[in-house]
């Protein structure tokens, strides 16, 4: 079953627009903002209580709907996992964003190339060369596919079945399916929102968003860099995820940005030029420069990788047939 909801999410994804889904995410991303209102007041203690109140409410949401609607009718609650899964994936948006950088930049018209990943990115783009914007979209295109559609498939199918043996039962039931999915993108939404932000308000109250979402992404990560490594250049993947990811300043990022790069064969990484002040960022990758060629297997990789989980999870279904 997870392997047929998963094909007809992706294919809704395709065939419908993503502004309900933005809407969406904006909606919970309001709620947030509340909570940090209502919660923060700079003490960690703090952070644990907003987190709670930000995600185990939308987790049950996802699991009692889908349990309950699954009982009354298995059509039900496939529609059910549908919605949520369209709700939590994001192939569509990573393809539109990254597919408008790459449009721009071949066609030479680098200024929409640099407001575009401005807009995806909320990166300072205005003075990067056509190479470093080249080399920043694919990071943030490799991140994104791992983000938006590898980490919300596996704890989706995966990382359920794997807890759901460790974890007492109930806790195991609820993280089953849609619960997995929406725990995983709240999670990585409040590290985002509360976790990565630097304001002395927000150094004891996020710092539970980016524990929390360390544990969540720990194994999603390595399984990502996995298969881009089996799908891409296996032996240069492995080697710059061994050698170079824990050089990086967020090393689950690392993970997946180090054996990206070398499945791709591309240099990632290295020092920017932003408005005359050099940004020091560890290289990453081995190979050519990032170049146009380098996007388009960029999106071949993860096409790739998505087979890949598609014939496992696929392989694993039979198996439970079988058992």
């Amino acid at each position: 079953m997870s392997l047929v909801t998963i094909i007809l999410t992706l294919l809704l994804e395709q065939l419908r627009p993503v502004s309900a889904k933005v809407q969406v995410r904006e909606g919970f991303a309001r709620y947030a903002d509340v909570l940090v209102r209502n919660f923060n007041a700079g003490g960690r203690r703090h952070g644990v209580l907003a987190w709670v109140a930000a995600v185990v409410p939308w987790v049950l949401v996802a699991q009692v709907g889908y349990a309950l609607l699954d009982e009354m009718s298995t059509i039900a609650g496939l529609l059910w996992s549908i919605a949520v899964l369209y709700a939590t994936l994001g192939l569509a948006q990573f393809n539109r964003a990254f597919g408008d950088v790459h449009e721009a930049l071949r066609a030479g018209r680098v200024e929409e190339a640099r407001a575009l990943l401005h807009e995806w990115t909320s990166e300072d783009t205005a003075d990067l060369s056509v190479q470093d914007l080249t080399k920043i979209a694919i990071e943030h295109g490799l991140l994104g596919a791992h983000r938006s559609v590898f980490g919300v498939i596996a704890w989706y199918v995966f990382l359920p079945a794997i807890l759901g043996t460790l974890l007492p039962s109930g806790l195991g039931w609820l993280l089953a399916g849609p619960g997995g999915a929406v725990l995983y993108v709240l999670g990585a939404t409040l590290n985002d929102r509360w976790g990565s932000r630097d304001e002395e308000a927000f150094l004891q109250f996020g710092r539970f968003s980016r524990d929390a979402f360390r544990f969540l992404d720990w194994l999603p990560s390595r399984v990502s860099a996995l298969s881009f490594a089996i799908v891409g250049d296996f032996e240069d993947a492995l080697y710059c995820w061994r050698s170079q990811a824990a050089t990086w300043l967020d090393p689950a990022q690392g993970v997946v940005l180090a054996s990206g790069a070398g499945a791709l064969g591309v240099r990632l990484g290295d020092s920017l030029n932003r408005g005359g002040t050099l940004s020091f960022r560890p290289p990453l990758g081995v190979g050519d420069d990032a170049d146009l060629e380098h996007m388009n297997g960029t999106v071949g990789l993860v096409w790739r990788a998505l087979v890949l989980w598609m014939l496992v999870i696929a392989l694993m279904t039979v198996a439970s047939w079988v058992s």
